[in-house]
């Protein structure tokens, strides 16, 4: 049976009362006694209720992070970030995977205020100035992840999602291709921005077109699915090069277009994703890839989100990290 605080209380000649200020406000005590109960904690095994403790205030240890998609390397990376920069705070993270359903997403808000956790990092599925304004309102700190809306009250930790479509694109620009297509769910807003930046590198190219080819999600799968069916497409009207929306559906085109396909890429085709995740480098045709610092956004929106713990009428921040274009062998031909 586990040792409670009345066991510690009658081993040691105190009070229950003396016992919690021990653990809690040693300074009302005396050192004598503080060094008393402390051998007896030891002596026992005690161990302290911390989760019932903060329950009864009102709060925890605790935040929670909820991502697109935790299958994804990239969602990972920014739950490893977070991760290491709550246990630095002394906090855990709870993580909730909404799989790019609203009603999963909303269903986690509500958990974790069940669970009183001191915050939420969210990054949402698609936001507007309702949404966020119910966010902000809500009583629960949240501070969007790899997204953000400008002028809501909400801190935000995003990549330039704008620019980083421009960089892919105005490479492959560079590289003379001119017949490109745009694979990835354009409803989801990080893709949409993506999407945005790759028109504007297409402006005033001429001869320059941007075919979309959308998918239903973000995985390699969906990414074979397209890869195949640009494959399919006689060689007068196929795409010369692919900008793909993630990473993972830069993948699954390689598979289905030059695998499955026989296209040989970069030759016949050129490809970018997007992330910089692990696996873009080990490829069959390593992939050049736009890199998001995925860890140090998920440790940034930790630092957000106690920010505002500190300073809750404080103004929001905002944290908004520059992408970096990698070129690997399947643009470099």
């Amino acid at each position: 049976m586990a040792v409670s605080v009345k066991d510690v209380a009658a081993a040691a000649a105190v009070s229950v009362g003396t016992v919690s200020n021990v653990l809690n406000r040693p300074d009302k005590v005396s050192p004598d006694t503080v060094a008393r109960v402390h051998e007896v904690i030891e002596r026992l095994g005690f161990v302290r209720n911390d989760a019932a403790r903060q329950l009864r205030a009102g709060r925890s240890r605790s935040i929670g992070l909820i991502v697109l998609d935790s299958a994804n390397p990239f969602f990972a990376e920014v739950a490893r970030g977070a991760e290491e920069r709550a246990a630095e705070r002394g906090v855990s993270v709870l993580l909730g995977n909404s799989d790019q359903d609203a009603h999963r997403e909303n269903a986690y808000l509500d958990l974790f205020r069940e669970q009183r956790v001191n915050g939420v990092l969210l990054s949402p599925r698609a936001l507007d100035d309702g949404r966020a304004a119910m966010l902000a309102s809500a009583g629960l700190p949240v501070v969007l992840v790899d997204a953000e809306l400008p002028g809501a009250a909400l801190s935000s930790v995003a990549v330039d999602d704008v620019e980083g479509g421009h960089l892919a694109v105005a490479h492959l620009l560079e590289r003379g291709r001119r017949r490109i297509a745009f694979v990835g769910p354009p409803a989801i807003r990080q893709v949409a921005d993506r999407l945005e930046g790759a028109r504007r590198a297409l402006a005033g190219t001429l001869g320059a077109t941007l075919e979309v080819v959308p998918s239903d999600g973000l995985t390699i799968l969906h990414g074979r699915a397209a890869g195949e069916s640009i494959a399919s497409l006689s060689p007068s009207v196929r795409p010369d090069a692919v900008f793909c929306a993630n990473d993972l559906l830069a993948v699954g085109v390689l598979q289905g277009a030059a695998i499955l396909g026989g296209l040989r890429v970069p030759e016949d085709l050129a490809l970018v994703g997007y992330d910089d995740i692990e696996y873009a480098q080990s490829t069959v045709v390593p992939l050049s890839s736009v890199r998001q610092p995925a860890r140090a956004i998920g440790a940034a929106a930790v630092d957000a989100l106690f920010d505002r713990l500190d300073d809750p009428d404080g103004a929001p921040r905002r944290v908004r990290f520059r992408p970096e274009l990698v070129i690997r062998a399947s643009t470099a031909g």
